[in-house]
């Protein structure tokens, strides 16, 4: 999994350029936090990372449907990037649901304040660019 992020995280690097985008402002703080979660995860056991892990993963895939949706038909080339990070994300997931065998309402706590954090940070590292590419959506339809 981490080769896959590392790999993510060139893939989108390599994309701005193009763009004229460049890297999240907090970028370094997404690396110590990730690193802090998942220490502090790790204490409750296998179960705990893999509690954590569902948890970012699921957050991270409504983020790339959100994107894919957005970038139909605007961005054929950043599309593709993003449908094949997707699909890897799709695996960590799965792979940690299948490894998550405790239902406890700890673990089931855990994972719902992780996610709950993590798609509150995904909002404030984009800026408010999520708000602005829903806003966008709504009036396509228009």
């Amino acid at each position: 999994m981490l080769e896959d992020e590392k790999r993510h995280c060139t893939l989108f690097c390599d994309a701005m350029p193009k763009r004229k985008s460049r890297p999240c402002q907090i970028m370094h703080f997404w690396s110590y936090g990730g690193w802090m979660l998942g220490f502090l995860t790790a204490l409750l056991g296998r179960q705990g990372i893999w509690a954590c892990t569902a948890a970012v993963e699921a957050a991270v895939h409504r983020h790339l449907d959100d994107q894919l949706h957005f970038l139909k038909g605007r961005d054929p080339e950043l599309s593709d990037i993003i449908l094949s990070i997707r699909d890897e994300e799709i695996a960590h997931l799965r792979h940690a649901e299948e490894r998550l065998k405790s239902r406890s309402v700890v673990f089931a706590a855990l994972r719902g304040i992780i996610s709950v954090a993590t798609n509150t940070l995904i909002w404030l590292s984009t800026w408010g660019d999520s708000t602005r590419m829903a806003w966008a959506l709504k009036t396509d339809g228009k």
